[in-house]
């Protein structure tokens, strides 16, 4: 399936391009009337292959006989469709370099990755070729590539959005997730997608800080706290704001844990231990269940995958059921003990990747350090199936740079409510600091 040199002009974002018209019912709300939406290819279009990311993929799968009920709701409620776009080959990467269809071009630096799985969803909408765009989310593909296209990205708490009719990764794990540029469109998608009732806005109970998390960052981290816990406090009041080391609290309640803290992986000095133990638990369960679900497939059909990719693949094919019952213990663990640390309207902040997006073609031996710490940092939502948006908060050296917030399970609405009622404030902090930015630093990567 070759791109058309005008899907190539569009910032390589397209794996084709067509219209889906509005489905509006007589019942129907039309919350995203005159929109435009692109889908990851991963999601089911009637009439149309679901390719994967892959073209041995495309091949051996037929066109699709129903659309994605996911796709259905956005149609439904006054949403066009306007095309397929770009993924990492079955999902399986947080870069966005595609070695078949090419590699979306990041508006915000072209030099850049974009981000995976679901980069040509985040470039579409980065690159304002669409209002609002679907992805999916397993370890991190919506939040990563948001948080390197400067847009915003949001994980809705496991379960609550339906993955029928989209191609499973890890279903433990795997999400329907969206991106947009303000969190206006990012609300009205989340109240078709949740079926989110009225709203009935919370009060902040506390926002919580990781200091440890943000000892990650290969920039400044006041950087993003200042512009966080300014607009916090300007809202809501100093006493909302505190602090905590996430990586104690987790080794402390999670116990679990301890099955994949001695298990030969070399932990980077400058991590996080318990949170690598948490990403070699979340990496294991996405590498049994990737197996699982496509295994047999792979072992017959031989496919042509790229670098990376055909290293992961290889792994998850090796894997055995040691440890994933404690996998499993370790998820339920994780929510319950995140559920206590914030009770039912308490946010959780934390970096969405150590930094910037990579440049292009970094060599995977560079970038080793800079993917355990990111994996550290997404799996906390992973493992604990907690909600999580990446805002974006501007650019540091002509790069973007963006800041996370968890909310309990089930608790999306509020942590939209919250987003929305929070960017006013985040605006008018991020310009006063580009203004008057004296620290310089220069990202390695």
């Amino acid at each position: 399936m070759a791109k058309s040199l005008e899907v190539c002009a569009d910032n390589g974002a397209f794996m084709e391009k067509f219209t889906l018209l509005p489905q509006p019912s007589s019942h129907a709300q039309l919350h995203l009337n005159g929109l435009t939406f692109a889908v990851k290819d991963i999601f089911d279009v009637e009439g149309y292959v679901t390719g994967f990311g892959n073209p041995d993929w495309a091949r051996t799968h037929s066109v699709a006989t129903s659309t994605a009920p996911a796709v259905v709701s956005v149609l439904k409620a006054g949403a066009t469709c306007i095309g397929k776009t770009v993924m990492d080959e079955m999902a399986y990467s947080i870069n966005g370099e595609n070695i078949h269809y090419g590699t979306p071009t990041n508006p915000c630096a072209p030099d850049r990755v974009p981000g995976g799985s679901s980069s040509g969803s985040a470039v579409a909408v980065a690159a304002m070729l669409a209002d609002f765009s679907l992805g999916t989310d397993t370890r991190g593909s919506v939040r990563v590539p948001a948080s390197y296209c400067g847009i915003f990205g949001f994980r809705p708490s496991h379960g609550t959005v339906s993955t029928s009719g989209v191609i499973p990764m890890a279903q433990s794990l795997d999400t329907v997730g969206w991106f947009a540029r303000d969190p206006v469109i990012l609300k009205k998608v989340g109240k078709v997608l949740l079926q989110l009732k009225d709203d009935n806005p919370a009060t902040l109970g506390q926002l919580i800080i990781a200091e440890d998390c943000f000892k990650l960052l290969n920039f400044p981290s006041h950087r993003l706290t200042d512009i966080l816990i300014g607009s916090v406090e300007k809202l809501y009041g100093s006493h909302k704001i505190q602090y905590t080391n996430l990586g104690n609290f987790v080794e402390t309640k999670v116990p679990s844990l301890k099955h994949f803290t001695d298990n030969g992986t070399k932990t980077q000095d400058d991590n996080i231990p318990s949170l690598v133990a948490l990403s070699s638990a979340t990496s294991l369960l996405q590498r049994y269940e990737l197996k699982n679900n496509h295994g047999e497939w792979v072992r017959s059909v031989k496919p042509s995958l790229g670098p990376g990719i055909s290293e992961r693949v290889s792994e998850a094919l090796r894997t055995t059921d040691d440890d994933i019952d404690a996998c499993y213990s370790l998820n339920s663990e994780m929510r319950a003990a995140l559920s206590d640390l914030l009770g039912d309207f308490g946010i959780l902040a934390m970096p969405t990747v150590p930094g910037p997006p990579p440049k292009l073609q970094t060599e995977p031996t560079a970038l080793e350090s800079f993917r355990a710490k990111a994996f550290s940092l997404t799996s906390v939502a992973g493992a604990s199936g907690f909600c999580q948006v990446s805002i974006p908060l501007g650019m540091q050296d002509g790069l973007p740079i963006s800041v996370s917030l968890l909310a309990k399970h089930g608790s999306d609405g509020f942590l939209l409510t919250f987003v929305e009622a929070l960017h006013t404030t985040l605006k008018a902090g991020q310009s006063q600091i580009d203004h008057c930015q004296a620290v310089t630093w220069t990202a390695d990567l």
